[in-house]
């Protein structure tokens, strides 16, 4: 249990303190949980045991009960069938004595096997109480363990990064990155160049059909400016 008490600290110590403290925390808790989950199953069904023999108790003690009542009442009938002439008085008393031995027999044993039931009642009582505890504890346990492993993982992600970034060449990237931007901007310049020497090249003709093309608004108010000089000559 001091292993669980440790490791589910997690808010009070970071994750690496308490990776340090065990060969593996996780592997560890995680059977921890599988013995208690084991567990479990066998406090349930010893309490179903339990409580089987609790519900047998119970209905011996009313099953003596009943015998008690019947040997009461048979006591009773017999004096009635001597008081009615039915039957000898001597061998109706010896019957009817016997028939309440036997009565205040059945109600001793019926007292004692009722006793029997509530301390094994009390007892099933505890037992559920502890098993659900149990399950509770888990649970929680269960939980704390994905936000364990989820914890060691973002821990060791970020280690990773760390590292890496610890590792890199600084000045070496950024003497690569000036490079790099001194070629894009040669490749631009470059690439105008072509442009300008292109353009040169052209006619007036593949440069009208390249503003027709092109620039279609300019063409356009070219046009309109060459129909107004139409009209006023």
């Amino acid at each position: 249990m001091n292993i669980f008490k440790r490791l589910f600290r997690i808010g009070k110590a970071e994750i690496h303190s308490v990776i340090d403290g065990f060969e593996d925390p996780i592997n560890l808790t995680e059977q921890g949980i599988r013995d208690m989950k084991e567990q479990l199953g066998k406090s349930i069904e010893a309490l179903a045991q339990l409580k089987a023999l609790a519900i047998r108790k119970k209905n011996e003690a009313e099953s003596e009960e009943q015998t008690a009542k019947d040997y009461y009442n048979k006591a009773i009938a017999i004096v009635q069938k001597a008081e009615k002439g039915e039957v000898e008085t001597v061998e109706a008393d010896r019957l009817a004595k016997e028939a309440l031995k036997r009565q205040t027999s059945a109600q001793e044993n019926s007292l004692v096997l009722q006793k029997e039931h509530e301390k094994l009642y009390t007892e099933c009582e505890k037992m559920q109480g502890n098993i659900s505890h149990l399950k509770s504890s888990i649970a929680k346990w269960e939980n704390e363990l994905k936000t364990l492993k989820a914890r060691v993982q973002v821990s060791e992600a970020t280690k990773d990064i760390n590292q890496k970034m610890t590792q890199m060449d600084t000045g070496s990237t950024v003497s690569m990155l000036e490079k790099l931007k001194e070629r894009v901007v040669q490749q631009e310049a470059l690439a105008e160049a072509y442009s300008d020497i292109s353009k040169a090249g052209k006619t007036i003709d593949e440069e009208i059909d390249a503003m027709v093309k092109n620039n279609d608004t300019e063409a356009e108010e070219a046009l309109n400016r060459l129909k107004e000089t139409l009209k006023k000559g």
